[in-house]
């Protein structure tokens, strides 16, 4: 049943993939589960194309959503690294990490300069906004970090501290 009130959809027809087939060809044959909500996103080719999974998109699919034996597949091929410095970790961390890459190109000069005088970042001089960019990005790859205990400190901090910004608005705003 198909109903629609004003342009919005009633939940009859908001069902999303519950109609469609997973998007995904699995040892070169088409999976022909039912596709559920989960997403073949770039991030999940990403991690398919690591592990070396033999899956690839179908180009014929309108959509891309996949099924939850495949869904299931990828989150626990995923699910067997282990963090850098976790306190899990018995030896040597994998290289694989799952760790958010940042565009240091995209920052202002001043702004790669400051980190690396903060740092004490030890470069030739006369470096371009490239390769000063790399030398910032390679350190901050490399700064080790225990998760806890910065959750814990930030936590402890935002309770307990007011920030530069809470300041600020608070001579503001009249009492």
């Amino acid at each position: 049943m198909n109903l629609s009130t004003n342009g919005f959809s009633t939940e009859d027809d908001s069902r999303g993939g519950h109609d469609q087939v997973c998007c995904l060809i699995d040892n070169s044959e088409r999976c022909t589960r039912q596709a559920g909500n989960a997403s073949y996103s770039k991030r999940i080719q990403k991690t398919v194309l690591q592990r070396k999974l033999k899956l690839i998109r179908d180009d014929s699919a309108t959509h891309i959503y996949i099924c939850d034996v495949h869904k299931n597949m990828i989150q626990s091929v995923r699910s067997k690294r282990k963090r850098k410095d976790s306190e899990d970790d018995r030896g040597s961390p994998e290289v694989d990490e799952d760790v958010p890459d940042i565009d240091f190109f995209q920052m202002p000069v001043n702004t790669l300069r400051r980190y690396k005088r903060h740092y004490k970042i030890p470069t030739r001089q006369g470096l371009n906004k490239a390769q000063l960019a790399d030398a910032v990005a390679k350190h901050f790859k490399n700064i080790p970090v225990v998760e806890k205990e910065a959750l814990t400190f930030f936590i402890y901090m935002a309770k307990n501290y007011k920030s530069r910004f809470d300041q600020k608005y608070m001579d503001t705003v009249p009492c």
